[in-house]
C-alpha cells in the first residue's frame, strides 16, 4: 500500500513524532511511506527509516499557496502512485482533499484537536473516515462538524514501546530519613509553550511544592511558536517573581524525549483547555513516570484517577501541587500507578496496535466504495429505479449504496435490500431554492461518495452531484447542465426505449449489463396485516375475486385521467360478467371522484382512496386478480407486486414509460395528437375518451380467464390501439 501523510511541518511535537513513527511502521511492513510538509527537524529521521519527504508550503493559508500546493501534490500522488492520502491538520486537509478528488484517491483525516467551526476547518470532517484519538474528539466531530457516526473511527494514539522502555531505576527501596533529605526530585512538563497548555499554573504549583519538598528540580521541555515568543519571556519573568528561577530549566525543543522522561519523578500536563488525547502522557506512562494531568477532554480516556495517574483541576495551581506532593511522598502509590499505567499502555496504546488499526481503516476505505443513486422524481420513477439498484448491488456487493430520493417517494424504498440508506431531498420545502440546494450538496460532501449514478438527469441532480464533490459522476449529458458530469452519455429520447433499459444505459458505462432484473417492492408484515384487515372490514372473503381500478393520476397530469362515467360502467360490467368486487384506489385528492363513481355504480366498489400508505397500497394490490390503471405510479406498483395490469395511455408514450411485463396489456388511443406530453388538453381529452369501457372490459375478460377466473385463454401480454 502506498500512503501519503500530509501535515504543516515536521518540527518536534506529538503529531509530528506520531507521523514519523507511523512512516517507520509502514516501511518496515512493506508499504511505501511518503510525507509532505513544509520541512523541519524531523525530516532527517524520515530519511533514516527509508521514507520519502516532499517539501511544500502546506502550512500557508493564502489561497494562491493552497492552489499551487494542490497542483504540486497531484503530481506527487501520480509520481508515487499513492493510494491513500492522510491529512493531519486543517490547511493540509484542504489541499489533500482537493488533490484526492482530482486524482480520485482515498482521502482520510485524523482530528488531532478541537477545531473551530469556520469553513477552513470543515475539511477535517471530509475524509472517507475521520480518525479520532478520544471519545471527546469523536463527539466534537459528530456534533460540531456533522460527520456521520459510521465514518468516525476511534484509534487512540500509540507509542513505540521499544523506544519508551519501562524503567524502575528511579524507584529505590525505602530510604532512610537522612537519605531522603539528600534526594533530588525532578518534575517536568513537556509540551508546546502556549497559554493553553497551562505553563503559568505549572510554575505557580512548583513554587508551592518547593516550600515543602527539598531538592526539587523543574524541567520545561518545548518551545514557543514564532507568534508566542513573548509568552516564553513572560514565563521567565514569572519564575523569577516566584523565586524559583534557580530550580527551573527551560530546555527548549528536544528530540530525546525518552531520555528526558527517564530522569523525571513526575510529569505534569496542566492544560487549561480540552486536549484531544495527550500523547506525552502515554509516553510517560510507558516509561513508568507517574502523571498528574488536568481532568479535561481526551485525557479522561487515558487516566483512571488513583490507578493510572492523578487528576488535577484545570487552572488551579494548588490542586496540581497537592497531587505532585502526594506522588513524591507516597512511594507505594507512585509505584502502583507506574506499573498499572504501563500495563494499560501495553494493552491499549502501543504504536503497533495503532498502526495496525490505521492500516485496517485504509483497507476498508479502499475496498468499500460509496455510491449515491439520485432519483428525486415521482413515485413511479422511483419504483422503476429498483432494477438498477439491484444491479449495482450485484456489481458492488460490499459497497455502501445510498439513494437521494424525494420526500413523497422515500417510503417506497422502505425495506429495499439493495440500499443502505435513503437520503431525503425536499426541494419544495426544506431544500427549496439555492440555499437549500447548497445545504443538500454539503450533506453529500460530508458523505464522501466515490460514485454518483444520476437516474434523474435534471439540472438540480447534476448540480448536486457536482457540488457534492463526487469524483465519478455518471448520467446523461443532456441540455440540463449535463456538462457537470464527467462520465456522461448522449441522451436521444427520440427512440422508444422502455424506462428500465433507458436507465441501464447509464449503468453500462460502469460495466453493468441488464440481466433481467425486475421491479420489486417490500411491504412489511404490518402492511400485509392492514390490507387483510381492510378487506375484512368490507366483507371480502378469500374466494372473492378483486379487481383494482386506479381512479387518479398525478395532480399535474390531468390529461392522463380516464372518464369517471367510464369507470362506473367498467365496475358494473366486470361485476356482471365475473361477480367481482372492484376496489377503487387513489390519493386523498381522488376521494370525491371515487365517491361519485361509487354512487353511479351498482357493483358496490370498495373505496380505498386516501386510506393507504405507499406500501399498504402495494399490499392491497397484491390481493387483486387484475389491476386497471392509467399511466401513473400504481401501474409500476402493480408490476412490482407481480399483479397483471391493464394500462391506459393517452398523452404519453407507453413504449417509453410502461414497464415490460408479459402479464400486462397496454390500451392506447389511436388519435394523431397522441402522445403530446401535455399535462392539460385543449381537445377535451380526446385521447383518453377514445378508450371506451368495452375496450377495457374485453381486455380484462381475456386476462381474467387467463388467470382461471372463468375458463382458460392462451393470449399473452400485448399492446392494443383502440
Amino acid at each position: 500500500m502506498n500512503v501519503l501523510q500530509i501535515l504543516p511541518e515536521l518540527d518536534v511535537g506529538g503529531v509530528e513524532r506520531g507521523t514519523v513513527d507511523f512512516a517507520r511502521y509502514l516501511t518496515l511492513n512493506g508499504h511505501k511511506a511518503v510525507v509532505v510538509s513544509a520541512g523541519g527537524r524531523l525530516v532527517r529521521r524520515l530519511d533514516e527509516i527509508g521514507a520519502r519527504h516532499y517539501e511544500l508550503p502546506v502550512h500557508r493559508k493564502s489561497p494562491y499557496s493552497v492552489i499551487v500546493s494542490i497542483v504540486r501534490l497531484c503530481r506527487i500522488i501520480s509520481r508515487e502512485n499513492i493510494e491513500v492520502i492522510h491529512a493531519r491538520s486543517r490547511v493540509p486537509a484542504i489541499i489533500g482533499f482537493f488533490a484526492a478528488r482530482i486524482t480520485k484517491r482515498v482521502f482520510v483525516t485524523t482530528s488531532h484537536g478541537y477545531y473551530n467551526t469556520r469553513f477552513t476547518s470543515r475539511p477535517m470532517g471530509w475524509g472517507r473516515f475521520v480518525i479520532v484519538a478520544s471519545n471527546s474528539i469523536a463527539r466534537h466531530m459528530i456534533d460540531d462538524f456533522n460527520v456521520p457516526f459510521e465514518r468516525v473511527k476511534l484509534i487512540p494514539r500509540g507509542v513505540d514501546l521499544n523506544e519508551f522502555k519501562f524503567l524502575k531505576s528511579y524507584r529505590q527501596s525505602e530510604l532512610s530519613h537522612a537519605e531522603s533529605r539528600k534526594r533530588e526530585y525532578k518534575v517536568g512538563i513537556i509540551s508546546r509553550i502556549t497559554p493553553l497548555k497551562g505553563h503559568r499554573d505549572f510554575l505557580k504549583a512548583m513554587a508551592i511544592i518547593a516550600r515543602s519538598v527539598p531538592g526539587l528540580q523543574v524541567e520545561v521541555v518545548g518551545e514557543a511558536p514564532k507568534k508566542k515568543t513573548g509568552y516564553r519571556e513572560e514565563l521567565d519573568l514569572l519564575a523569577r517573581r516566584l523565586g524559583i528561577s534557580g530550580i527551573v530549566r527551560f530546555l527548549g525543543a528536544r528530540e530525546d524525549i525518552p531520555q528526558i522522561l527517564e530522569g523525571l519523578d513526575v510529569l505534569v500536563l496542566p492544560t487549561v483547555t480540552p486536549e484531544a488525547f495527550g500523547r506525552t502522557i502515554v509516553e510517560a506512562q510507558a516509561v513508568g513516570v507517574p502523571v498528574v494531568a488536568s481532568k479535561v477532554g481526551g485525557i479522561v480516556d487515558i487516566i483512571k484517577n488513583g490507578d493510572t495517574g492523578l487528576f488535577s483541576s484545570p487552572g488551579e495551581p494548588r490542586s496540581i501541587a497537592e497531587a505532585v506532593i502526594k506522588l513524591l511522598k507516597d512511594r507505594e502509590l507512585a509505584e502502583h500507578i507506574s506499573e498499572r499505567a504501563r500495563r494499560n499502555v501495553e494493552k491499549h496504546y502501543s504504536h503497533v496496535r495503532m498502526s495496525e488499526e490505521t492500516i485496517k481503516i485504509y483497507q476498508q476505505a479502499l475496498r468499500r466504495k460509496k455510491i449515491l443513486v439520485i432519483k428525486v422524481s415521482a413515485l413511479g420513477d422511483v419504483v422503476l429505479s429498483v432494477p438498477s439498484l439491484k444491479a449495482l448491488r450485484k456489481k458492488f456487493p460490499e459497497a455502501v449504496i445510498k439513494v437521494l430520493v424525494g420526500l413523497s417517494s422515500s417510503d417506497i424504498l422502505r425495506g429495499c435490500p439493495y440500499v443502505d440508506e435513503r437520503i431525503v431531498y425536499d426541494p419544495h420545502s426544506r431544500d427549496a431554492g439555492f440555499r437549500g440546494l447548497a445545504r443538500a450538496a454539503a450533506r453529500l460532501r460530508r458523505e464522501d461518495f466515490d460514485i454518483s449514478v444520476d437516474l434523474q438527469n435534471n439540472r438540480a441532480s447534476h448540480i448536486l452531484s457536482f457540488l457534492g464533490a463526487i469524483p465519478l459522476r455518471y448520467g446523461y449529458s443532456n441540455g440540463k447542465l449535463g456538462f457537470l458530469l464527467n462520465r456522461g452519455l448522449a441522451d436521444n429520447r427520440r427512440d422508444s426505449t422502455d424506462p428500465v433499459s433507458h436507465q441501464f444505459r447509464t449503468l453500462d458505462l460502469m460495466g453493468i449489463k441488464y440481466d433481467g432484473e425486475e421491479l420489486e417492492l417490500w411491504p412489511s408484515r404490518e402492511d400485509e396485516e392492514w390490507a387483510r384487515a381492510f378487506l375484512a372490514e368490507h366483507w371480502i372473503g378469500k374466494k372473492q375475486t378483486l379487481v383494482g381500478i386506479n381512479v387518479g393520476s398525478s395532480t399535474r397530469w390531468k390529461s392522463k385521467r380516464w372518464e369517471p362515467p367510464y369507470v362506473s360502467i367498467l365496475c358494473d360490467e366486470l361485476a356482471r360478467r365475473f361477480n367481482i368486487r372492484p376496489v377503487l384506489t387513489g390519493s386523498n385528492n381522488d376521494v370525491e371522484e371515487a365517491s361519485r363513481i361509487a354512487r353511479h355504480s351498482q357493483a358496490r366498489p370498495i373505496i380505498s382512496c386516501g386510506k393507504t400508505e405507499l406500501l399498504e397500497l402495494a399490499a392491497l394490490i397484491r390481493h387483486c386478480a387484475l389491476y386497471i390503471t392509467t399511466d401513473s405510479a400504481p401501474m409500476h406498483i402493480a408490476a412490482a407486486m407481480k399483479v397483471p395490469f391493464i394500462a391506459l395511455f393517452g398523452p404519453t408514450d407507453a413504449a417509453r414509460h410502461a414497464p415490460k411485463d408479459p402479464n400486462s396489456r397496454i390500451l392506447s388511443a389511436g388519435v394523431k395528437c397522441s402522445p403530446c406530453y401535455k399535462p392539460t388538453c385543449k381537445k377535451d381529452h380526446i385521447c383518453m375518451k377514445s378508450i371506451k369501457p368495452h375496450n377495457v372490459v374485453e381486455a380484462a375478460e381475456e386476462m381474467l380467464i387467463q388467470r382461471g377466473v372463468n375458463g382458460k385463454c392462451s393470449s399473452k401480454g400485448r399492446s392494443v390501439t383502440v
